[in-house]
């Protein structure tokens, strides 16, 4: 049975750890300098980062469970506009990873649709994201799911820059 729960802190070592594989399964292999991204991981899902993530108001992580095990999460960021092109109440949704190995059950689109219901309960408007120019896999799910591009924007990886598109839906 695949469900979807609200992270709390006492979710904190799951979604490091979810955070670390799931980031290196999706993305590691367009990193060429896999140093760079073992710090980027380092940094972007140690226990101190993810805890002060959790404790933000404006921030919503939420786990997905097949079978009681916890297999993806995501986080979106509440009243957070891009540049001009989206409305003080959009929100972003900065992460949605699944583990590799429980994408063929499908989860990914269930728990957008889940993201997305939770983010208009808290009012907002629009959904935005961003996604790397090269993940194919990531472009087509959302196109399929209606979201447009509307930017650019670059993510940094250890100093190194990773260009994105953005991509935004109304909700």
């Amino acid at each position: 049975m695949i469900t979807f729960k609200l992270a709390t802190t006492s979710d904190t070592e799951v979604i490091a750890l979810l955070g670390r594989i799931t980031y290196t399964e999706s993305h590691g292999h367009f990193i060429d300098d896999k140093n760079d991204l073992l710090a980027y991981c380092a940094n972007a899902f140690s226990i101190k980062k993810i805890i002060e993530e959790l404790e933000d108001k404006n921030n919503l992580f939420h786990i997905a469970y097949v079978d009681d095990l916890p297999v993806g999460f995501s986080k979106v960021v509440l009243n957070y506009p891009f540049e001009d092109k989206t409305g003080n109440s959009s929100a972003r949704l900065e992460r949605i990873y699944i583990l590799n190995q429980f994408l063929p059950l499908k989860i990914g689109q269930p728990f957008l649709d889940f993201i997305i219901d939770k983010v208009k309960e808290k009012n907002a408007t629009v959904i935005w994201l961003s996604v790397y120019i090269k993940n194919e896999r990531g472009i087509r799910f959302y196109n399929r799911n209606e979201f447009k591009n509307i930017g650019e924007l670059n993510f940094n990886v250890n100093g190194k820059e990773y260009d994105n598109y953005v991509l935004s839906k109304e909700i």
